[in-house]
């Protein structure tokens, strides 16, 4: 890409303004996307840091969450990349998201955490694939985006089907089990 972070071809989406001369306070607008933690589980004291390091090295402008699941911060200056990189990377254990012509972050319901209908740990999914395919998020290497979903039902409610190139969706694999009394 045009801009991004030492050793990484992802993450990064360059913004630049076509007339600099008259708006210098947007000559540079990049956007950076964070990998969000699975099922969007956060501490307010993860939020909070987040929300410091982007108050002082971006526009404090975000959107929680973009389209992919990422952490969408919006405006930054092409100096404060590789600080906001260090800072999310060393202080808050989180990486950079997906973007370009590479894998996205991949994403998931709440499943077994909060969902009395889930029929699989999306979770651990997730973090499986996160995990095993950690340079596709990074380093493109697809002609296109590519997205995992993971809905631990048939109610998708991450939209698994609609969002994702590859839809893990949970299914009931037993008789149905019914409570009488109830």
């Amino acid at each position: 890409g045009i801009v991004g972070v030492l050793g990484y071809g992802g993450g990064i989406i360059g913004r630049y303004c076509d007339r600099p001369d008259m708006f210098p306070n947007i000559a540079h607008f990049h956007t950076v996307r964070l990998n969000q933690p699975a099922s969007k589980y956060y501490n307010t004291e993860v939020l909070r840091k987040i929300c410091e390091i982007w108050d002082a090295r971006g526009s404090g402008l975000t959107n929680m969450h973009g389209s992919t699941g990422d952490i969408v911060l919006l405006g930054t200056t092409t100096e404060q990349l590789e600080p906001l990189f260090y800072e999310f990377t060393h202080e808050l254990s989180m990486d950079l998201g997906g973007s370009g012509s590479n894998l996205r972050t991949p994403e998931s319901c709440l499943g077994m955490s909060r969902c009395e209908w889930s029929c699989f740990n999306t979770q651990d999914l997730i973090y499986d694939l996160t995990q095993e395919y950690q340079d596709a998020l990074h380093r493109p290497m697809f002609p296109y985006k590519f997205k995992f979903k993971a809905s631990g039902c048939p109610m998708d409610c991450v939209a698994a089907i609609a969002r994702s190139d590859c839809s893990i969706i949970g299914t009931w694999r037993d008789e149905i089990r019914i409570d009488q009394e109830a």
